[in-house]
């Protein structure tokens, strides 16, 4: 993408009522929505969802379509891409979507305790290196954080073509002890029939078309106890 298409697409999402894009320094004297999403924005008493890492946005438009009874906002730090889920939502005058362009380390600035219902997970990067887990979506390091603004039963969903977090992510489930409630290594081959398989993002197609496996996983953390890293995980690197 070429860099005036960018900056274009950057200004472009200023015009959009619906995609917040909020300085640090806000964020650290409090956002004005935080805590305040279904009131002040959604003015409903809908569930909400978030979708982090969320790209271009497809899973966010496409569950919000789906569930207009449920509010969704995405997540990610990239401007440019995030512009398109939030062009083709507001095109769409779809009233339960909202983008939020931040990066994911900092996502408890911007929703209180038991705000969210539901966190969705989908083709993050994987961080393959071993030095880099804790950059992972699924690091205990973040699991934490979602558990602070998580409502019971604090349920979060994974979506990956990557087998390596994958793989973390069902070693981090177990090593805590959280419920799993859907665990398939390849879900299109699994039987199962949800919004997991039923909302399809370009770059999944095109894995689907390589038959390359997607791998899902749904669990739920422990309200009560601290999220831990398993002992695979290298103690050294901070």
């Amino acid at each position: 993408m070429g860099g005036k298409n960018k900056i274009k697409r950057f200004e472009e999402n200023r015009t959009f009522g619906h995609f917040f894009q909020v300085p640090f320094s806000e964020a650290m004297q409090g956002f004005r929505l935080r805590g305040k999403w279904r009131d002040a924005f959604f003015h409903n008493d809908h569930p909400l969802v978030l979708e982090l890492g969320c790209g271009k946005g497809e899973y966010t438009v496409g569950l919000a379509r789906r569930y207009p009874k449920k509010n969704f906002i995405g997540v990610d730090i990239k401007g440019a891409r995030m512009w398109r889920g939030a062009k083709t939502s507001w095109e769409e005058g779809l009233r339960n979507v909202a983008f939020l362009r931040t990066r994911i380390e900092l996502i408890g600035y911007f929703f209180d305790a038991a705000e969210v219902n539901e966190i969705w997970i989908t083709f993050p990067d994987p961080h393959p290196r071993h030095s880099r887990q804790r950059k992972r979506l699924t690091h205990p390091v973040f699991l934490e954080r979602y558990r602070n603004f998580l409502d019971a039963p604090h349920l979060i969903h994974l979506k990956t073509d990557d087998p390596g977090l994958y793989s973390f992510t069902r070693e981090v489930v177990t090593y805590n002890g959280y419920d799993v409630h859907q665990d398939t290594p390849d879900l299109y081959r699994s039987g199962l029939q949800e919004e997991a398989s039923q909302i399809q993002t370009f770059y999944e197609q095109m894995w689907l078309e390589q038959e390359k496996p997607i791998h899902y996983l749904r669990f739920t953390l422990a309200p009560d106890r601290q999220a831990l890293a398993p002992p695979s995980e290298d103690p050294s690197y901070e």
